[in-house]
């Protein structure tokens, strides 16, 4: 713990006075120039004690200094990322597969789950993204590309069921789309 002194104490035993030998004597009785120097103290004779005591006291280095802590600097942002790019894009009928085919290896090898947003196409790449946009309500998502298909009519994608519940078309089953393959 840290212990304080005020600034007039300080100043007095810094200043060694006049007044620290009477205090300490305390049987004498103070009378004459005694009395007056208790009484009230000469100007000049406290004034260079306290400015004496204000510079020591402020050449001392406090000990909580070290301990504040200063505020660590804002993190910087990342740089946003570039907008994908379109690399190719075709208009097309878009089907939907998904309940029956649950729990089934797609043609890339993994499990088909509910709620993916996944598609099948017949030679773009597994792992491509594509962005299809229902060009009856204007709803878009993008889908990975994880199976073959479809193989049925003109249709250009196979939607697994969370893509096609995002996209609005698993009441109608079929819908006309635009797919945006992004790089």
């Amino acid at each position: 713990m840290r212990s304080t002194f005020s600034l007039g104490a300080l100043a007095l035993l810094l200043s060694g006075s006049a007044l620290v030998p009477a205090m300490a004597d305390s049987s004498r009785a103070a009378t004459g120039h005694e009395a007056v120097a208790l009484a009230a103290p000469a100007p000049e004779a406290q004034e260079p004690s306290t400015k004496v005591a204000i510079r020591e006291a402020d050449a001392l280095p406090n000990p909580e200094d070290s301990l504040i802590k200063q505020a660590p600097p804002a993190p910087i942002a990342p740089l946003p990322k570039p907008a994908p790019r379109v690399v190719h894009t075709a208009k097309g009928q878009a089907s939907w597969y998904g309940p029956g085919f649950y729990g089934n290896r797609t043609a890339s090898g993994e499990v088909l789950r509910p709620g993916t947003l996944t598609a099948a196409h017949r030679t773009l790449p597994f792992g491509t993204k594509v962005m299809v946009t229902n060009l009856w309500n204007g709803r878009s998502t993008v889908v990975r590309i994880n199976d073959r298909g479809p193989f049925h009519g003109n249709r250009v994608i196979d939607l697994a069921h969370g893509a096609a519940h995002t996209l609005g078309l698993t009441a109608s089953g079929v819908a006309q789309v635009r797919l945006d393959v992004l790089r």
